[in-house]
């Protein structure tokens, strides 16, 4: 795997947010990135998630395991690459269902989950969400709750019980990232990409980058983004 990502982030340095300038001209899932798959159910550190495994597809949730025996709120991150278009508009809808998704005990999803985003490059930290994603979640009836731009930091990793990846160039970023700042494998399992919630996702694993498109191409990012979303709030709803 460390020669796997060593060339991923070759190829693709600018997932780190190193280089400066304007933003790469690309649409769709990154290309040559490794598939993973995440196996629920698995004992992790922090909370049972699962482990990436190298070099196969990418599954739904099967078993569940509890998340809430750590104690405390669920805290749930959404990555993309510049935290403006697709994570934002994840973590708007997760906060929306979350606030009607009761569970167990009673209480409301919201109650226990803490929902954030960020991005992988720093290009649009400080900055407000695209309008064009904000038209989308106001066309479907979402509120924007004031997003501002930022990009993840390896010190989030400890505090975070699940990065919600949007396609597999975030997700190999992030293992890389994770194994560096931690000098071995203790957070894999919290990585996870959002189209493995949803059951009509036919086995595609990645939500499109539509930051070179038009109206339509974000209107279908949101739409994947809230089918995942509805799966992953039940599948936290499930295990609390």
């Amino acid at each position: 795997m460390t020669h796997l990502l060593g060339g991923l982030l070759i190829a693709h340095p600018f997932l780190l947010g190193v280089l400066s300038g304007p933003r790469p001209r690309c649409r769709g899932a990154l290309r040559g990135s490794v598939p993973v798959r995440w196996r629920p159910g698995l004992q992790g550190p922090h909370r049972q998630w699962g482990r990436p495994v190298q070099n196969d597809v990418v599954t739904g949730p099967g078993s569940r395991g509890s998340i809430g025996s750590a104690g405390g709120p669920v805290a749930v991150c959404f990555v993309c690459t510049g935290n403006i278009c697709r994570s934002p508009m994840a973590d708007v809808v997760l906060r929306h269902l979350a606030s009607a998704t009761p569970v167990a005990d009673g209480s409301m999803l919201a109650d226990h989950l803490v929902v954030s985003s960020a991005g992988t490059s720093g290009w649009h930290v400080g900055g407000p969400m695209d309008p064009r994603a904000q038209a989308a979640l106001q066309r479907r009836g979402y509120v924007d709750h004031g997003h501002v731009a930022r990009s993840f930091s390896t010190v989030w990793f400890a505090s975070t019980d699940l990065v919600v990846c949007l396609d597999r160039g975030h997700q190999q970023t992030l293992l890389s990232l994770a194994r560096g700042h931690a000098g071995d494998e203790r957070h894999d399992d919290r990585l996870v990409m959002l189209r493995v919630f949803d059951p009509r996702a036919g086995g595609a694993v990645d939500v499109p980058d539509p930051y070179y498109g038009d109206d339509a191409d974000f209107d279908a990012c949101l739409e994947m983004v809230e089918s995942g979303c509805r799966g992953l709030a039940a599948n936290l709803a499930e295990r609390l």
